[in-house]
């Protein structure tokens, strides 16, 4: 007897599991790059991947977005298991813990405040916009090529500083990740990511919060 699946497709015995779509953002995570290499600007797009990790989180969805949506991971996926890349060993434990997932979230919050200060400084006209990328937080690269003078008013050029400090930040989590995809199992990474850090303390905050006290 033909079957249906729960997408309503008949499909005889064999029931076949329609793919979400947000199955396949690994395609935006290869465009924002590429985006931004032609315009820097487009780097600003990198906030949704920021925030609406951290909205699912706070109204109750858990960690959906890093299961479902997100984009890098799922890049990894594809590059780890499909393509064969991943050597597919486990992940070192100490990488892995709390203490390690706590101590790189901490220092990747204060490189971001350093990189939101470095904006307010152009904003403030005390320093003059950098047209570079800064990799792994330490190797200068010039990328003037993808900001042309003009796009931005006089007197926003702090837009620029922003997106190139967030591309530069972006771009080097990336090839921590693709290093980790590599060396261990396809998503490394996501076991000690900053924002997977961040919406799983959420949850601990809020399974806290939802413990009866005591007397009550």
């Amino acid at each position: 007897m033909p079957g249906r699946n729960d997408n309503g497709i008949i499909c005889g015995r064999q029931v076949v599991k329609q793919k979400k779509w947000y199955s396949r953002l690994w395609i935006w995570s290869i465009a924002y790059f590429a985006l931004g290499f032609f315009n820097i600007l487009f780097a600003w797009l990198g906030l949704l991947d920021f925030l609406i990790p951290l909205v699912i989180a706070a109204a109750g969805g858990g960690k959906w977005f890093c299961n479902n949506m997100c984009g890098r991971g799922q890049l990894f996926n594809v590059l780890g298991s499909s393509l064969k890349i991943s050597r597919g060993k486990p992940t070192p434990k100490a990488i892995s813990s709390r203490a390690f997932r706590l101590a790189f979230l901490a220092f990747f919050l204060t490189m971001f405040a350093a990189m939101v200060f470095q904006t307010y400084l152009v904003a403030s006209g005390a320093e003059s916009l950098r047209q570079a990328i800064k990799l792994l937080w330490t190797f200068r690269v010039p990328w003037s090529f993808a900001y042309q003078p003009g796009i931005i008013p006089e007197g926003f050029e702090w837009i620029a500083q922003f997106a190139f400090g967030f591309y530069s930040m972006m771009l080097t989590s990336t090839i921590i990740g693709l290093v980790f995809m590599a060396a261990y199992r396809p998503r490394s990474w996501c076991t000690f990511c900053p924002m997977g850090t961040m919406t799983q303390e959420i949850c601990r905050l809020k399974a806290g919060a939802k413990k009866p006290h005591d007397g009550k």
